[in-house]
C-alpha cells in the first residue's frame, strides 16, 4: 500500500508549505533522535553482525553450489552476497553507523572499514571505497536533490530524457543500464568525483569540472589508467578470475560453472541494487531543488520531501530491500545504525503527519515504474526554490 500525506490541491510546487514551521518541525525530530539514541547499546552491534552473517552465508551458500553447474539459485545467493557487502554493510559502516556502538570492533568502523588491504576482503566491488566516501557520503549526503547532487536522476539521464527516440528504444537502453550500472556509471562516476576532489585539494587546476564518464574506461588518458588500475583490474580479477580459479581441482566444468554463475550474479546484483536505490530520490511526487538549503530545519524537510521510503518492518523485508527502504530516516540521520531505523521510522513518520510534511512510502516496484518514467521523460520532479517555503 502507498502510504503519503498528499499536499494541498492549491499549493504548486513552488508554494507548497505555506504554513509550516520549520523549526519546529526540525526540533520534534532532534527531539526522537535525542530519544532513540538512549537505547544505542549492545544490541545494535549484534544485530549488526547478524545481517552480516546472513550476507556472508549467501556468499557462501552461492559459491558452495556454483561449482555444480550453471544455475540461478548459485547466482543469486552470490548476488544477494555481493548487494548486502555494498548496502547493507559498506554504507552503514562507512556514514560511521557504528563508531559510537559500545564494543565496536574497529574493523566495522569508518576509519577502517574496507581500507587498504581490507577493501577486497570487506567490500569487493568495482566502485573504489575512499572514491564512495566522497561521491556518496559528502556530496549526495550534502546536496541531496539539488542541482549539484551527482546522482539526481532527472540530470543524470537528461540526455535520454531530451532524446526523441521511440519509447521502447528508451526503455531498453534503461534496461541495460539497470543490469550493468555499477559498472557504467557508480563506479566511473564516483571515481571521477573523487579524483576531481583531489585534485583541487592539493591546488590543481579544475579543468573544467568532472569529465564525462567514459573518460574513466579510455586507457590512454591519465585517468583511465587509474580508473583501471584501482577499480576495474581488482575486482575483475578477484570475481571472474581467482575465485573460479579456486575451483580447479574439481575440473574444468567446476572452473566455467564458478565463471557463468559470477558473471550472471553480477548482472543480478546490478539488476537488485538498482531497483533498491535508484528510485530513493526520483519520481513525480518528490522534489528537486535549485538552490542551497538556508539552514538545518530547511535541510531536514528536504531530506524528507525528497526522498522515498519503500516497504519496513522485519529483517528479512529489510535485508531483501538492502535497508534502502529508510531513506528517509537515513537521509535525516545517515550515522545511525540498522536497528535504529528500524526504530526511528514509525515516529518520523507521525512527525511528518504532525506538521503536513509528505512522508512518503511506497511498494518498490511501483518506485520502479516512477523511477522509469522520469528517466525516459514522461514525467518531472516537482521544484521548490529555496526562498519559497
Amino acid at each position: 500500500m502507498s502510504t503519503v500525506v498528499p499536499l494541498r490541491a492549491e499549493d504548486s510546487p513552488r508554494t507548497a508549505f505555506p504554513s509550516l514551521d520549520e523549526e519546529a518541525f526540525a526540533r520534534d525530530l532532534q527531539t526522537l533522535r535525542t530519544e532513540t539514541e538512549a537505547s544505542v547499546g549492545p544490541e545494535d552491534l549484534a544485530h549488526g553482525r547478524k545481517i552480516e552473517r546472513w550476507g556472508r552465508a549467501c556468499s557462501l551458500l552461492g559459491y558452495a553450489t556454483a561449482w555444480l553447474a550453471p544455475n540461478p539459485l548459485s547466482a543469486l545467493l552470490i548476488s544477494l552476497g555481493n548487494t548486502a557487502r555494498w548496502t547493507m554493510m559498506a554504507h552503514h559502516c562507512t556514514h560511521r553507523g557504528y563508531d559510537q556502538v559500545p564494543g565496536v570492533p574497529a574493523r566495522l568502523t569508518n576509519r577502517h572499514f574496507a581500507t587498504g588491504w581490507r577493501r577486497l576482503l570487506d567490500w569487493p566491488d568495482w566502485i573504489h571505497p575512499d572514491a564512495w566516501r566522497h561521491e556518496h557520503n559528502a556530496l549526495h549526503h550534502g546536496r541531496t536533490g539539488e542541482t549539484a547532487d551527482p546522482d539526481l536522476v532527472e540530470e543524470t539521464t537528461g540526455f535520454l530524457r531530451r532524446s526523441s527516440m521511440p519509447l521502447p528504444v528508451k526503455y531498453a537502453i534503461v534496461a541495460f543500464f539497470a543490469c550493468t550500472w555499477k559498472l557504467t556509471y557508480y563506479a566511473p562516476n564516483t571515481f571521477l568525483e573523487w579524483r576531481r576532489a583531489e585534485r583541487k585539494r592539493v591546488g590543481a587546476p579544475d579543468d573544467g569540472g568532472t569529465p564525462p564518464l567514459i573518460t574513466a574506461f579510455n586507457p590512454l588518458n591519465a585517468e583511465g589508467r587509474a580508473f583501471w588500475a584501482t577499480c576495474l583490474l581488482p575486482y575483475a580479477a578477484l570475481r571472474f578470475v581467482l575465485l573460479p580459479a579456486l575451483f580447479a581441482p574439481l575440473g574444468t566444468w567446476a572452473v566455467v560453472s564458478v565463471f557463468v554463475n559470477s558473471v550472471l550474479a553480477e548482472l543480478l546484483a546490478n539488476l537488485h541494487s538498482f531497483v533498491i536505490i535508484a528510485p530513493n530520490h526520483a519520481g513525480e511526487d518528490l522534489y528537486r531543488f535549485h538552490e542551497r538549503a538556508r539552514n538545518r530545519a530547511e535541510f531536514c524537510v528536504r531530506q524528507v520531501i525528497g526522498s522515498v521510503n519503500y516497504t519496513t518492518g522485519s529483517d528479512s523485508v529489510d535485508f531483501l530491500h538492502g535497508w534502502l527502504n529508510y531513506q528517509i530516516e537515513h537521509h535525516l540521520w545517515p550515522n545511525l545504525s540498522m536497528r535504529q531505523y528500524q526504530r526511528l521510522q514509525p515516529g518520523v513518520k507521525a512527525i511528518c503527519e504532525k506538521h503536513g510534511v509528505p512522508y512518503v512510502q511506497e511498494n518498490v516496484f511501483r518506485r520502479v515504474k516512477k523511477l522509469v518514467d522520469i528517466m525516459v521523460g514522461k514525467t518531472s520532479m516537482r521544484t521548490l526554490d529555496a526562498r519559497s517555503s
